[in-house]
């Protein structure tokens, strides 16, 4: 516990140190990904170098009130760079391979995205769980001598929290945008019939093109045995990606979510004839579909992965999801197929005050974060997400 805390805490080294029923008892209505079991793959799944702590915070009669997850990892300061920078970057990493790159402190769910990145049971003022939160991250800083601290993902809701924060001297920088779509629809027909013509027909050319090559698809809900497989295929677009790239998925990763998080993880896998292609895996989340990642075992400009959008869709639909999140890049086939794009907001604030000021400038100058504005997809206007 740091001097003149608002709030009491208690710091975990590891979830398995945690209080599991405090811990999950504070998640009623939000995502199961903040849940100890989820935490639990992530940890022992052993990505990149992540070094994980967990906060829970309690009010004066020590009753958990809110938690949140800080982590280390190694992470290009520049990780949104393009063109020329990201070009010249590659070059001088040929030779210094760790050139830009930094041990950063940060706060949020470590492989997804979830906003704001604090669960709290609204029994205390926000505020006060922000300010015990900072006095941590700031002693955490400089105990690990991390120069900068990022506090992640923020979409539009959650304006009052970063004010909060501002106040508090971090400043906002622009990541890279969310994408969603509500599910208004009954069945996956309707949700065809709802699209404006373009878009449509364009959809149709290229399911149309999958259907020549005889693709099939198969929704699995056990598919611990198919880990090393699936992984390999996710390693195929991971390597060959030119967007934004961070965690590096394990065959663990995938086993312990097809049994830890039980017929709420599943996987769609796409066949051509009897050879399995592709995979895109997902986790049902409340009302809420994830697409978590998508895999396959070739890279190559083809329709598959507008096939797989598509067939996530519909999968979202005959699941009964509210809403499906579809995740950063690829934003242009994503919004074909209707996804709407939500903005994020991370803060950032260094141990070293003198840095401040300057903090935003030199973020924006080595990193280029897309400026997407929404397509008109759908024949009725108000079709737009949520978190917009």
């Amino acid at each position: 516990m740091c001097d003149n805390e608002i709030l009491q805490t208690k710091i975990f080294n590891s979830v398995h140190e945690l209080p599991k029923e405090q811990w999950n008892g504070l998640l009623i209505g939000n995502s199961s990904t903040f849940s100890y079991d989820f935490l639990e793959i992530v940890e022992t799944s052993q990505l990149n170098d992540f070094e994980y702590k967990y906060i829970l915070f309690y009010d004066d009669d020590n009753s958990p009130v809110a938690l949140t997850v800080f982590y280390t990892i190694t992470t290009d300061i520049a990780i949104f760079s393009s063109g020329k920078l990201k070009s010249l970057l590659h070059s001088v990493r040929q030779v210094f391979p760790n050139f830009l790159k930094l041990r950063m402190l940060e706060c949020g769910t470590p492989i997804t995205l979830n906003s704001p990145p604090i669960v709290s049971n609204k029994k205390v003022p926000a505020f006060d769980i922000i300010r015990t939160l900072d006095k941590l991250l700031m002693k955490a800083a400089k105990e690990n001598n991390n120069i900068i601290i990022v506090i992640r993902d923020f979409e539009p809701k959650t304006k009052p929290m970063q004010s909060n924060l501002s106040e508090l001297g971090y400043c906002f920088v622009d990541g890279l945008p969310n994408t969603y779509i509500d599910i208004i629809w009954k069945n996956p027909k309707d949700y065809v019939s709802s699209m404006k013509s373009y878009y449509r027909s364009k959809l149709l050319r290229h399911l149309r093109k999958v259907e020549g090559q005889k693709l099939r698809y198969e929704l699995v809900e056990d598919f611990a045995d198919m880990a090393e497989v699936l992984c390999a295929q996710w390693l195929v677009v991971h390597n060959s990606a030119d967007e934004f790239q961070r965690e590096v998925l394990t065959p663990e990763f995938y086993r312990d979510l097809s049994i830890k998080m039980g017929d709420c993880s599943k996987v769609l896998l796409f066949y051509k004839q009897e050879l399995l292609v592709g995979h895109a895996l997902l986790l049902i989340d409340g009302d809420l579909l994830r697409w978590l990642y998508f895999g396959r075992n070739e890279s190559t400009n083809d329709s598959l992965y507008i096939y797989a959008g598509h067939k996530v869709i519909e999968t979202a639909i005959n699941l009964g999801a509210k809403q499906l999140k579809l995740g950063l890049t690829t934003y242009s086939i994503k919004q074909d197929i209707g996804a709407t794009v939500t903005s994020i907001k991370l803060a950032i604030k260094s141990k070293y005050f003198i840095i401040n000021p300057f903090i935003k400038k030199i973020y924006q100058l080595i990193n280029n974060t897309p400026v997407i504005n929404n397509k008109s997809i759908f024949k009725n206007s108000l079709h737009t997400s949520k978190n917009s």
